[in-house]
């Protein structure tokens, strides 16, 4: 009987350890995982001009809108970070304004609308050791909407607004 009852107390006391050491590297993992985000998002920011060269001739080679030439893009020096809910990768989210011009017999020379600026949100992929893009575009969607728009695809992990970031 007192064997049984000392190994219950060993047991007790063992799960115990185990759980107060689960507890005390938490703040451990999370300052870990705070000191890994900035140092993607200053990547980020070290070949943002790059990235964005490359998103410019991506999404132009896409051939979306059908009917029109990307002719201009401006980017917004505001930054929201999200984590994909599936696959877990992180992606860096930028306001862009673009503009069209219609392709000769694409169908969109008489539209007048061609000529407007269109809102949008361009999308950069962090594929675990570098940025990247794919030229993925949310037309009339800001970076919020869009992270509202698809929240059961994705989470906000941070926002970066121009005038906080030193």
């Amino acid at each position: 009987m007192g064997s049984i009852v000392s190994i219950i107390v060993s047991a007790a006391l063992a799960v115990l350890a185990g759980t107060a050491i689960v507890v005390a590297l938490r703040p451990i993992r999370a300052a870990r995982r705070a000191e890994q985000l900035a140092r993607i998002q200053r990547d980020f920011h070290r070949q943002r001009e790059q990235l964005e060269a490359k998103f410019i001739d991506r999404a132009a080679a896409s051939g979306k809108p059908r009917g029109l030439t990307w002719t201009n893009v401006d980017f917004d020096d505001d930054v929201i970070y999200v984590r994909d809910r599936r696959d877990r990768s992180l992606k860096a989210l930028v306001a862009i304004e673009v503009s069209f011009e219609a392709v000769e017999g694409g169908g969109m020379e008489e539209v007048e609308a061609v000529s407007n600026v269109r809102a949008a949100t361009a999308e950069f992929l962090y594929d675990g050791t570098r940025w990247c893009t794919a030229g993925r575009v949310y037309f009339n969607l800001a970076p919020s909407a869009t992270v509202k728009y698809l929240s059961a695809d994705m989470e906000l992990v941070a926002e970066e607004h121009a005038t906080t970031r030193s």
